[in-house]
């Protein structure tokens, strides 16, 4: 028996658990999980960027780097990723503040190898000094990488606005300046702060399997019990994260994006202490609501605001610095001294009439229900969730400490909000038409810090509630005690229970996660729904103002755990509802009959039609390489377009025009649905009946709308250049299938995984091209592909396509030197991928609709993608390496953008695509 308590489980967790700690003080985490084919191991060092010494910034970060790149046992800088990947799993880790989190998943059946592999990190690293300049060149690549993220620049500003004794100051990342020196040194220095922070005692391990309790133990104890316990204890300084000094300041931070926002910030202290009643969470919920009466919806209605979150900031071992982040219309932004008013009376209301128990048992009884049917994740989240939440709460706690919400204390709850005051507060303003006067080091964000004025903050102290400001109502949509039906499904995939002219639903009665939960897909397929930039960008507006419209009406479904989302695809629109079966229905006919009124005033129209503008504005500004990714789409799917060019199309649009658009929308339609979880048979038929009702109210019947993808079968090498402003260079050169089918499919899949884990080593690792360097099995509208890409701040995108063309080029000999029983292991890594089982309702329900959209209507596609995979030899992949892809006019798409230090590295014009409309209207075409 174990002397230590028995942790807390859903009665909807099949999982087994053992805590134990081995000999040299390594806290474990057994977890037995007979239904996953797959395996995870996850360890969570409490040594974080608090830990780096002060002349070099970025250290922990560096040292997570330099773990993976070889170790004494196994001394190849690439076999740890590589064992990994051909084996069927995916590998990763982060340095955060006071911790480090390593982590991956791989087939069960060489999980004790992995483990081998895996505990060498922490017993006996390299640290080869031959890698020491390559691996901080990659801690440039990643530093580079985020040099224009806007999260990252306001990020770095709050680091020079705290106290300066505080660890949070530092800079966390590191780079070449920070990480600079003689490699012997740096690596004398690696090894030093290795040996000094990492240590068995500060550990956390936890081990996801199907193996017994008993046999992990064993592993448990065989490769980690090396791992050197040092005793260390943890002494961060016990200076306040915020002082006097720095309090009742306004920071003014001009964005590189489009923005108008205000975060008040409270300085609170460490929140692990509240875990078991979690005050601010229930603080949190009731100045964070949009029902009708609150905060939000107020600042809406005068026009003043168009989103809200409260409770997030930083928080860490001595402080939570509390955030309530407004993003403001141009009205709200001209008048932010009213908006920070009305968030004080608001806060005001809640100490005088929120701190009731029944609105706290109404929150913790839905995180009750949530844990009572909880669904399972993936064995490398759950892995890498519970070694953290071991830093964090108490054992039996692990799993449970997420959801438990024991009791108000009103006392707390009030002590926390006395602290929620004008005195005790700063402002933090994110616009691109500010004053500022300093620039942050490292990400060189402009801003200012000024102090608050006494006379606003006496205007802020003011207490009375202006009568518009109400506290949420008794929630209709908590359904007291939901249980799920034990009936079992009739048919092992969905069927069709309702089917008609213009309309399909297809049904499935869940009957292995058994929650009361449901899955509910409507696809409206419209020929107007994007059949020009301008019908496209209508239909994105008119999917926009009906979430906004619907806000206030389903807040509270939401809070209750009825989930939806409405969004454009190709062919239309789809609605999305996920929660609790009890009120599922009572959601939906409020949806539809929103839906269906169409009531958009003007002035809602106004500041959606804005958001959009910046947010497709702001696009210019992401990483080169997201921009291409969605440059990639827009130039082979006929119905998608540029955001640049369909904010064009909205410079011009009316309300008139957007009404119209909305009724010649629905003229015609064509719906598919899928009913999928705590359904039965009769429910979905019924609900049938009723869509077919209300759609021969408001259309006719029509088909599917068409997807045509260009096809790129004799077209040979074509290019596209984006223009990006970026330091960095970037490329995408993607492969297109000539066929939909199970074999192309197979073949692209197998190419893909046999190629990912050597191109990264090869071109980030060994080459140092840049941090975001990989492949990836890509199917557009069906078709298979494979996408090979980069984004380097060094090379310019002519070398980068020729060091891909190097690699492919090289790579079939690579494939004819592997000896048959890594072939085949690799193909299992593959199909075990494929297969791997559906760990919850959610992910299920996901393939099911993935498989209608792509007309598997036997939902048997990836079964027969598998058995193809364990079909296909090397000579297959040589083959079409050789035929398809060798040859420099082979046929394929390249996406580049060339950095601004690269210009003489430019690719050359011949065959490029200089004009998208030109190009997209004269290609042949596939049709689906």
């Amino acid at each position: 028996m174990s002397d230590f308590p028995a942790i807390h489980t859903s009665q909807n967790d099949h999982r087994l658990y053992r805590y134990i700690r081995l000999s040299n003080q390594l806290r474990v985490l057994l977890v037995e999980d007979v239904q996953t084919n797959q395996a995870a191991a996850s360890m969570a060092v409490q040594v974080g960027h608090f830990d780096d010494p002060v002349d070099r910034p970025g250290m922990a970060h560096f040292l997570e780097h330099m773990l993976f790149l070889g170790t004494e046992k196994f001394p190849d800088s690439g076999e740890y990723h590589a064992f990994i990947n051909q084996h069927g799993g995916n590998n990763n880790a982060w340095t955060g503040t006071e911790q480090t989190n390593f982590f991956y998943t791989i087939n069960a059946d060489v999980f004790e190898e992995s483990l081998d592999r895996f505990s060498q990190f922490f017993i006996a690293p390299k640290f080869d000094i031959e890698l020491v300049d390559r691996e901080r060149h990659a801690i440039e690549s990643e530093y580079s990488l985020k040099l224009k993220d806007d999260i990252r620049r306001v990020y770095q500003v709050q680091k020079e606005t705290t106290n300066q004794a505080h660890p949070f100051s530092k800079f966390s990342v590191g780079n070449l300046a920070t990480l600079a020196g003689p490699q012997s040194e740096l690596r004398e220095e690696l090894l030093s702060f290795y040996q000094q922070q990492y240590c068995a005692n500060i550990m956390t391990l936890c081990l996801v399997s199907p193996a017994s309790l008993d046999q992990s133990e064993v592993w448990a104890k065989t490769y980690f019990e090396g791992i050197v316990n040092r005793g260390v204890s943890k002494h961060y300084p016990s200076e306040l994260l915020i002082t006097d000094a720095e309090r009742l300041k306004q920071i003014s931070i001009i964005p590189l994006k489009q923005q108008k926002r205000i975060s008040v910030n409270f300085a609170l202290p460490g929140i692990d202490q509240f875990y078991k009643r979690k005050p601010l969470t229930f603080i949190s919920h009731l100045l964070g609501n949009e029902s009708p009466g609150s905060l939000l919806s107020y600042l809406k209605e005068q026009g003043l605001a168009n989103n809200l979150s409260a409770g997030g900031g930083i928080n860490g071992f001595n402080f939570k610095d509390y955030s309530v982040s407004i993003q403001l219309t141009d009205q709200g932004f001209n008048t932010i001294d009213e908006v920070v008013k009305c968030i004080f009376e608001y806060i005001q209301l809640i100490k005088m009439h929120g701190l009731e128990d029944w609105r706290y048992q109404e929150r913790a009884n839905l995180l009750n229900t949530a844990f009572r049917f909880q669904e399972q994740i993936k064995a490398l989240d759950l892995a890498s969730h519970l070694s953290i939440n071991m830093h964090h709460y108490d054992i039996e706690d692990v799993v449970y400490g997420d959801y438990r919400m024991d009791n108000l204390d009103v006392a707390e709850a009030q002590s926390l909000l006395e602290l929620m005051h004008p005195l005790n507060m700063r402002l933090q303003v994110v616009a691109q038409d500010l004053d500022t006067d300093k620039q942050a080091a490292w990400y060189h964000t402009p801003y200012k810090v000024s102090d608050i004025e006494l006379s606003r903050l006496a205007y802020w102290q003011q207490t009375e509630i202006r009568q518009a400001l109400k506290l949420p109502q008794a929630n209709p949509f908590i359904v007291p005690d939901p249980q799920s039906r034990n009936e079992a499904s009739q048919n092992p995939v969905p069927v069709v229970v309702a089917e008609g002219e213009g309309y399909r639903i297809w049904h499935r009665k869940d009957d292995e996660f058994n929650v009361p939960k449901g899955h509910l897909y409507l696809s409206l397929d419209s020929q107007k729904a994007s059949m020009s930039p301008r019908h496209a960008t209508l239909t994105r507006l008119y999917v926009e103002l009906l979430l906004d419209y619907l806000t206030e009406s389903t807040y509270q479904a939401e809070v209750a755990g009825l989930n939806y989302n409405i969004y454009p695809h190709q062919g239309g629109i789809t609605l999305h509802l996920t929660g609790f079966t009890g009120n599922q229905e009572t959601l939906l006919a409020l949806i539809i009959h929103k839906g269906r009124e169409r009531q958009f005033t003007q002035e809602r129209f106004n500041m959606i039609r804005k958001q959009i503008l910046r947010s497709w504005n702001n696009v210019a500004q992401a990483k080169p390489i997201s921009q291409l990714f969605t440059s990639l789409t827009v130039t082979l799917q006929k119905r998608s377009f540029e955001p640049v060019r369909m904010a064009e199309e909205l410079e011009t649009i009316t309300l008139d025009e957007l009404h119209n658009h909305v009724s010649e929308f629905y003229e015609k339609i064509y719906l598919e649905g899928l009913v999928y979880g705590d359904w039965l048979v009769s429910e979905a038929q019924a609900l049938g009946k009723k869509l077919q009702h209300l759609l021969s109210l408001v259309t006719k019947p029509s088909h599917e709308s068409s997807r045509e993808l260009v096809n790129l079968q004799g077209v040979g090498t074509l290019l596209r250049e984006k223009a990006i402003q970026h330091q960095d260079s970037a490329i995408i050169v993607y492969y297109q299938s000539s066929e939909a089918t199970t074999d192309k499919m197979a073949l692209f899949s197998l190419l893909n995984h046999t190629m990912s884990s050597t191109f990264f080593h090869e071109l980030r690792t060994k080459q140092q091209l840049g941090y975001m360097v990989g492949t990836g099995y890509l199917p557009l509208n069906r078709h298979p592909g494979l996408i090979f890409y980069i984004q380097s701040p060094s090379t310019g995108p002519r070398v980068l396509l020729e060091a891909i063309d190097e690699f492919i080029a090289d790579f079939s000999y690579a494939v004819m030197q592997i000896t048959n029983e890594q072939w085949e292991s690799t193909k299992q890594g593959l199909i075990s991928q494929i297969m791997e089982h559906d760990s919850n309702l959610k992910t299920r329900g996901q393939r099911y609709w993935v498989s209608l959209g792509n007309r598997d209507y036997q939902f048997d596609q990836r079964e027969n993608v598998a058995a193809k995979v364990g079909t296909l030899t090397r000579a297959d992949l040589i083959k079409f390496m050789m035929q398809q892809m060798r040859s420099k006019h082979c046929d394929r798409l390249v996406l580049f953008s060339c950095g601004e230090q690269h210009s003489q590295q430019q690719l050359g014009s011949k065959n490029m695509i200089l004009d998208l409309r030109t190009f997209k209207q004269a290609a042949e075409k596939f049709n689906f």
